[in-house]
């Protein structure tokens, strides 16, 4: 059974920073580009980044761009989002997605699994 499986959120103050992963299984995720998604109460899903199957090249929105920053993990089925410098706007849901076999890219439509979501809370 294909599964995404995300930990890592809570409540962190402002300029604080957090760690997420999302955990694979079912699939070898290296094999597919895989996005980090947030959705923030009353709003739409929103790409926040992404790392490509191709050749590993990396997305950031720019609204997180040079304070967030994916990766993978040493072991094949984990992807991580350090956060650093976080913001009250920040605060949202995360999701990670995969399903894209080509470039990645931050429209949601692009892939086709997701896991459940974990809360972030910037807050002083």
């Amino acid at each position: 059974q294909v599964q995404l499986v995300e930990s890592g959120g809570g409540v962190v103050q402002p300029g604080g920073s957090l760690r997420l992963a999302c955990a694979a299984s079912g699939f070898t995720m290296n094999w597919y580009s895989i996005a980090w998604f947030r959705q923030a109460p009353g709003q739409e899903r929103e790409g926040v980044s992404c790392i490509s199957a191709v050749d590993s090249s990396t997305v950031y929105s720019d609204s997180v761009k040079g304070r967030f920053t994916i990766s993978r993990g040493n072991t094949k089925n984990t992807l991580y989002l350090q956060m650093n410098n976080l913001k009250p706007e920040d605060t949202a849901v995360y999701y990670c997605a995969t399903g894209s076999v080509g470039a990645c890219g931050l429209k949601a439509h692009y892939y086709d699994v997701w896991g459940q979501g974990t809360q972030v809370t910037v807050s002083s």
